[in-house]
């Protein structure tokens, strides 16, 4: 489910061209630009916690790869995909231990656990995508009934409004209760937003 849905992430990517880079996205103070850069960074991240070299800050660091998912969105957002799916495919790889930074200093938990974590972020970057560019977000209700569990998961509270937190606050659930609505609106996204 989790190479879906960053399949899914890649095919949506390629139709970004550069004229569409400033758009801008369901992330608060993101353009299109600033969220590919994240999700490239990201991967990169996972990719080398995956290889026992996530601690490093720099692997991190979505200013990095700015300039290059600027002159390229499509092939280097690709690129970082490919990577870290071949990162995870790793055999032992859920066992292993991934330094995650980003979450607090010496932070490190079970290979199962982050690509939980990596799951959750490209179904809802995905849709972040998707909306930016006004494209349908086509993914297989498999695929949101595994992310589900593991985003509703995802705490709630104070340390949402905390500067630098991945998800905003929840939103108040509305509507018709679709699975995916109810993720999104969890991780404090309005499943009617657009552009």
């Amino acid at each position: 489910m989790h190479r879906i849905a960053i399949e899914k992430s890649v095919d949506l990517v390629s139709r970004v061209s550069r004229n569409d880079l400033t758009r801008p996205t369901p992330c608060t103070d993101w353009n299109l630009a600033d969220l590919l850069a994240h999700m490239t960074a990201q991967h990169r991240g996972f990719a080398a916690a995956a290889r026992g070299h996530g601690a490093d800050h720099a692997v991190w660091d979505p200013a990095a790869v700015a300039d290059a998912v600027r002159h390229d969105p499509a092939g280097v957002y690709a690129a970082a995909a490919g990577d870290v799916l071949e990162a995870f495919a790793v055999d032992g790889v859920m066992d292993r231990a991934f330094a995650l930074p980003e979450f607090g200093p010496d932070v490190e938990v079970l290979g199962a656990q982050a690509i939980g974590f990596h799951f959750v972020d490209y179904v809802v970057h995905g849709w972040d995508v998707a909306r930016s560019m006004g494209l349908p977000f086509d993914i297989p209700a498999e695929v949101v009934d595994g992310v589900a569990p593991i985003a509703l998961a995802v705490p709630d509270g104070d340390i949402r409004t905390a500067p630098g937190s991945p998800f905003a606050p929840a939103v108040d659930p509305t509507g018709d209760g679709v699975l995916l609505d109810r993720v999104l609106r969890h991780l404090g996204r309005s499943p009617e937003w657009t552009p």
